[in-house]
């Protein structure tokens, strides 16, 4: 079963097929680009790692007295996204598609 898996996964990596859709994936080289990355995947873990506990703990403050529905979908969504503090995963996601679209 391995080795059935892996000769289908070489055919897979070695396709043309597979190589068109790599490309196609690129974003293009242009400054939309590359702020589309850094602003989308790389800043937000940035800002998570470094004041992700004061974030949370703001919104949860603030979660108490908000009386409005969207101020309190709001506050959650920044428990959630914060609460964790930042995503070596995300980040190194972010920084892959940074160097990808160098290349």
């Amino acid at each position: 079963m391995n080795k059935k898996l892996e000769t289908k996964a070489k055919q897979i990596v070695q396709s043309p097929t597979t190589h068109k859709v790599l490309l196609a994936l690129k974003p293009d080289k242009s400054i939309w680009g590359f702020l589309g990355i850094v602003v989308f995947l790389i800043v937000p873990e940035i800002i998570a790692f470094i004041w992700g506990i004061e974030i949370s703990i703001y919104a949860q403050r603030e979660l108490i007295h908000s009386e409005n529905f969207f101020q309190k979908q709001y506050y959650e969504f920044l428990i959630i996204l914060f609460e964790e503090g930042g995503s070596w995963f995300n980040l190194a996601i972010g920084m892959a598609l940074l160097i990808w679209f160098f290349f």
